[in-house]
């Protein structure tokens, strides 16, 4: 059998070699030009700018004034009030001493995901960090990019008023040893598309167990409660969102949950009322159909679960 020469052999191999390198750069070049560049930042900013919405970043980080004002958002100052104290929502704006300015995607990551300022120090949960745990990495970075096209606002952060023992920061770290579940959201192989959508939605960007779920002595979720309504959380009493056809939604039909959080509308034709009716119009309301749609199917999903009535509209007023 005649052998091709080993110079002849690694020729071909070279030229082989060359030729992918060539296709891959000319690829590269197409792929990379200013136009699609432009589209794919202008892609990112747009979806950052819908997670800002679906999160409800503006209505926790915008003094409520100044949010009826019409006035710059994400300046901080929004007062939170609960059972352990007043919390205030601060600056995220990129002002370099009282916002953002100075942090680096990977500090901003690390505050979703783990609770942690910059400095090290444990946020207390009222920032919803139990739930920002669960956001994709494509979402959070496509987050911060939307946060560093927005004016910085020179507002100076106000701190908050704690009762005892619940002003000793350092009482966190043991909070998140009980209650603290750090991981990201695992889709339901088992489950749709749209349920797994309406379940990253509820449970992770919207953190709506943060305030329809009942809390523990300690602020702590009490889980197997989940969506059945609290009291005395950031957003006072929030009504049952558990499919009870007593105390919550059982009586409401997919297009009814949707009415509700894209036009704050309710079954019976009334308006959601109390902190959900900026929830609808700086959230909510800006969501696709889709994700509307989806939201409806996952909480039409959850265990019922029965709770005190508090009025006589599920998600009325307070």
């Amino acid at each position: 059998m005649l052998r091709r020469p080993r110079a002849f052999s690694v020729g071909i191999a070279k030229l082989r070699f060359s030729i992918v390198g060539i296709s891959l750069a000319i690829a590269l070049a197409i792929t990379l030009t200013p136009g699609s560049q432009a589209r794919a930042q202008g892609s990112v900013l747009e979806r950052g700018k819908y997670l800002l919405h679906a999160g409800g970043c503006i209505g926790c980080h915008t003094d409520k004034a100044i949010l009826k004002a019409k006035g710059p958002i994400l300046g901080g100052g929004r007062a939170l009030k609960t059972a352990f104290g007043t919390f205030y929502g601060p600056n995220i704006t990129l002002h370099p001493v009282h916002g953002i300015g100075r942090w680096t995607e990977r500090q901003f990551r690390r505050a979703l995901r783990h609770g942690r300022a910059p400095s090290g120090y444990n946020y207390y949960p009222a920032f919803p960090y139990t739930s920002f745990t669960q956001m994709s990495d494509r979402d959070i970075g496509a987050l911060w990019s939307y946060l560093r096209t927005l004016k910085p606002v020179d507002r100076p952060n106000r701190r908050h008023a704690l009762k005892f023992p619940y002003n000793i920061r350092f009482l966190v770290t043991f909070w998140k040893w009980l209650n603290f579940r750090r991981g990201r959201f695992r889709p339901a192989p088992a489950k749709s598309k749209a349920w797994n959508r309406g379940a990253y939605l509820v449970n992770a960007l919207g953190h709506c167990g943060e305030c329809h779920t009942p809390r523990n002595a300690l602020g702590g979720l009490r889980r197997r409660l989940a969506m059945s309504g609290s009291s005395g959380g950031p957003a006072g009493d929030t009504p049952n969102i558990t499919p009870d056809k007593d105390t919550g939604i059982g009586g409401w039909s997919a297009d009814d949950i949707v009415s509700a959080l894209k036009l704050g509308i309710l079954p019976d034709g009334d308006f959601i009322g109390g902190e959900m009716t900026e929830v609808v119009e700086h959230g909510t309301s800006q969501l696709t159909d889709f994700d509307l749609k989806a939201i409806a199917a996952y909480l039409a999903s959850l265990p019922a679960v029965r709770s005190k009535p508090r009025n006589k509209k599920a998600a009325g007023d307070e």
